[in-house]
């Protein structure tokens, strides 16, 4: 064969390779409608949590997985509350990743809503109802990754392992509980991709990304305070009530120490940095070696952004107060329950022997309540692949930079980063200001700007095809 034929074969196969990367691009403004499509779709479907009946969206997706032949089970031991597992193989090359969205949603007051919580309506470019951004969102923009994928015969590295999960807004047994105990070789992954991180809008421009690398840890204390019983008309320096109504006091008034981490440091530095001058100095003061600047500081942002407080420490706040039967009687005990939010590395039974120090009083017995906890886990690594194609997607989708945030809530991710899993949580652009007006997760009128779901659904395909496309 003659140099000038091989030079013809390699240029046409090299154009061939080029034209066939073309075609790995969706068509995105085509798969808007397919995508809203989806998207009222599951949130029409009844899953508030109690009593959750998920099995609805799991046959949802099923059907819709069968008809791009896309292989799915759905797995679980409540036959009304069961986990669907999807799968598209690759070379394995590397190790799978995983992409989960929680189809269960909180309840809900309908008597608050102006448009019904179920009826996904769609009004001023938003998408009205519950589990629009919690977490129907994810759940949709991963089931139309997997769809494109498949139509696209993308290859991979690795496989790309889809979960619509169950039970995550309640106790995890029939979700993340069961697939880690009974399923765990069927979800296994280098990587996982879930709710927790979000692209905040100020103003309706985007600021910053913010991609969930570790959360908090929720664990609940009770204060009993026992005393003697006795007639109304005749106080007594031993009253349930007034004991436990001052250990609540002391704890309220108590902040624990701030404490750092790898993703709550690499946080304030990049918040500070983007921030404007006279934010960005509490935002740099907060991460002194000076215990005066430092609580200067610490004092600002508990006064105007408790949520940054929280991020400092293990938080604590009373949130359950019960007492007494009749307003003639004394009762003979009263007693609080505290939400504990702790950093991943605190150790629990050192932090209760703080809280009984704060309480000091010996009719006031401190315990664990004896709710479930979710496994501590470590930080997802910064350095890592998947969160350098997070990074590199934020800029592409959104142009801002991206910032690694603890939680200071609780996702299903955290029993996955005990088995070594690295996890990071995403999520849409939402409006800074939605939230505070009753627009944003759990709220009365939970909404979603239609753009930033589409906007959405090309962040996950860049991220996901980024880390298992085959090179």
């Amino acid at each position: 064969m003659t140099v000038g034929r091989l030079a013809i074969i390699f240029a046409s196969t090299a154009s061939v390779v080029a034209l066939a990367q073309v075609r790995e691009d969706p068509d995105w403004k085509t798969l808007e409608a397919e995508t809203m499509q989806h998207y009222q779709a599951v949130l029409r479907l009844d899953t508030r949590n109690p009593p959750g009946n998920e099995v609805v969206v799991a046959e949802y997706v099923k059907g819709v997985l069968d008809k791009e032949g896309i292989a799915a089970q759905i797995v679980g031991s409540d036959p009304r509350r069961p986990n669907l597992i999807a799968r598209l193989k690759g070379n394995g090359r590397k190790r799978p990743l995983l992409v989960m969205g929680h189809s269960d949603t909180v309840t809900t007051d309908e008597a608050k809503w102006t448009h019904p919580p179920l009826s996904a309506t769609r009004a001023g470019g938003y998408v009205y109802g519950r589990g629009t951004i919690d977490d129907k969102d994810n759940l949709t923009a991963a089931l139309m990754t997997m769809i494109m994928l498949k139509r696209l015969h993308v290859p991979l590295d690795r496989d790309v392992i889809f979960v619509s999960e169950a039970g995550e807004e309640g106790g995890p047994a029939v979700g993340i509980g069961d697939l880690v105990k009974d399923h765990f070789p069927d979800i296994d992954a280098e990587y996982c991709l879930a709710e927790g991180g979000g692209v905040t809008r100020i103003g309706g421009q985007v600021k910053y990304a913010t991609v969930q690398t570790l959360e908090k840890i929720p664990r609940g204390i009770e204060l009993v305070a026992h005393g003697i019983s006795g007639h109304g008309s005749i106080p007594l320096k031993s009253n349930a009530i007034v004991h436990l109504a001052g250990a609540v006091a002391k704890v309220g008034e108590w902040r624990p120490d701030v404490r750092f981490n790898e993703t709550t440091g690499t946080y304030f530095r990049k918040l500070a940095g983007i921030s404007p001058p006279d934010v960005a100095k509490y935002y740099r003061d907060v991460l002194s070696t000076d215990p005066k600047v430092q609580k200067a500081a610490d004092d600002w942002l508990l006064e105007n952004e408790p949520r940054h407080s929280s991020m400092l420490r293990t938080s604590v706040s009373p949130n359950i107060f019960t007492g007494g039967y009749r307003s003639n009687v004394i009762p003979s005990d009263a007693r609080a329950t505290l939400d504990v939010r702790a950093l991943p590395d605190e150790d629990p039974a050192t932090f209760l022997a703080l809280v009984k120090k704060v309480v000091n009083d010996p009719a006031v017995e401190v315990r664990f309540t004896g709710e479930s906890i979710r496994p501590a886990g470590p930080d997802a690594k910064l350095d890592s692949e998947a969160y350098r194609a997070l990074e590199a997607a934020g800029t592409r989708i959104y142009n801002a930079p991206t910032l690694p945030m603890m939680s200071t809530g609780a996702t299903d991710m955290a029993q996955l980063r005990a088995k070594g899993v690295q996890c990071f949580g995403i999520g849409p652009a939402v409006d800074f200001e939605d939230a505070p007006k009753g627009f944003g997760a759990h709220s009365d009128q939970e909404r979603l700007l239609e753009s930033e779901l589409h906007r959405f659904v090309r962040f996950n395909w860049e991220v996901i095809t980024s880390l298992a496309r085959a090179r």
